[in-house]
C-alpha cells in the first residue's frame, strides 16, 4: 500500500449505518430461532397421544429439569437439523461482520496515529477475520 487517504469521519458514519444494521440482522436470527423452536414444539408427532412423552419415573427435585420429554416428531427432527446445519454459516457470517468493524475501526485510528503499518495489519487481520488479532490490536476501545 504507498498511500492512505481516509476521512475517518466518513468512515465513523458507515460504521454507525453498518451497527445499525449488524443489530438488525441479530434481531432478525434471533426470532428465526425463536421461530423454529415453537414450530418444533408445535409441529407434532408421529405417535397416538399418549405416546408422544414418556412417563415420570420418580420424583425430581425443585428446580431440576422435568424427567419425561415430549417425543420430538419428524418435524421437529428436521428443523433441528437444518438449524444445526446453518450454525456454521451463521457464526462464520457474524465473524465477518465484526471482523470488518473491528479492522475498520482498528486501521482508521491507527492511521489517525500516523502508523501506516498497523493499520496495514489491521485492515489485513479483517480480510483474514483473525478476530482474535484485532482485539489484541486494541480494536473496539
Amino acid at each position: 500500500m504507498t498511500a492512505w487517504d481516509i476521512k475517518p469521519q466518513g468512515v465513523q458514519g458507515r460504521l454507525k449505518v453498518v451497527g445499525t444494521h449488524a443489530d438488525d440482522l441479530e434481531k432478525a436470527l434471533n426470532a428465526m430461532v425463536t421461530a423454529m423452536s415453537e414450530a418444533a414444539t408445535h409441529a407434532g408427532t408421529a405417535v397416538p397421544g399418549t405416546a408422544a412423552s414418556l412417563p415420570v419415573a420418580g420424583p425430581v427435585a425443585v428446580g431440576a429439569e422435568p424427567l419425561s420429554h415430549p417425543t420430538l416428531g419428524p418435524v421437529a427432527a428436521a428443523l433441528g437439523e437444518y438449524m444445526t446445519a446453518r450454525k456454521p454459516q451463521l457464526k462464520s457470517m457474524a465473524e465477518r461482520i465484526q471482523a470488518a468493524v473491528l479492522g475498520a475501526a482498528t486501521a482508521t485510528n491507527e492511521y489517525v496515529e500516523g502508523d501506516l503499518e498497523a493499520a496495514k495489519q489491521a485492515q489485513d487481520a479483517a480480510k483474514s477475520v483473525r478476530l482474535e488479532l484485532l482485539k489484541d490490536m486494541g480494536a473496539g476501545k
